[in-house]
């Protein structure tokens, strides 16, 4: 919709650049699906081919591994770092999956009440000494003297 709207393309020209997304997205001949037909992660590929149809600089993800198992977990996290890589398009991811955090990431911002409580390269989050950070990482439940010295 996107390409027709904004780009007032030719319609072979659209086929053309829908099908190369496809592709790019890992679902190369699937333009004749209907979105009943798609898995949870062909839905998110797709999200991601239309996102891109518009040549953005910018792609914001908000829990894209939300609702997977852990293969395609993995790759919808190859297939953003992919993104970032091949098109030079900057992802802002918002998640709680930490694996696809690491994967994806060139730098973090660990959120707590609201403030960042740290920024960093994936190897300095993995090494933090906040007990913020610490506690989220590794699953475990934040003390109540931890969460004052937060605040």
């Amino acid at each position: 919709f996107g390409l027709r709207r904004h780009f007032k393309l030719p319609e072979e020209e659209i086929q053309e650049r829908v099908g190369e997304l496809l592709e790019m997205v890992g679902m190369p001949n699937t333009q004749h699906m209907l979105p009943s037909e798609l898995s949870g992660g062909m839905k998110k590929r797709v999200g991601l081919a239309r996102a891109l149809a518009m040549q953005p600089q910018m792609v914001f993800y908000d829990e894209p591994t939300s609702g997977l198992d852990p293969v395609m977990t993995m790759t919808i996290s190859r297939l953003i770092r992919k993104t970032q890589q091949t098109l030079g398009v900057t992802s802002v991811l918002v998640t709680h999956d930490m694996e696809s955090a690491y994967y994806a990431a060139d730098r973090i911002a660990m959120l707590y009440d609201g403030r960042i409580v740290q920024i960093g390269t994936v190897a300095e989050i993995k090494n933090s000494n906040n007990p913020v950070v610490k506690a989220f990482i590794n699953g475990m439940e934040l003390k109540e003297e931890e969460k004052d010295e937060q605040q």
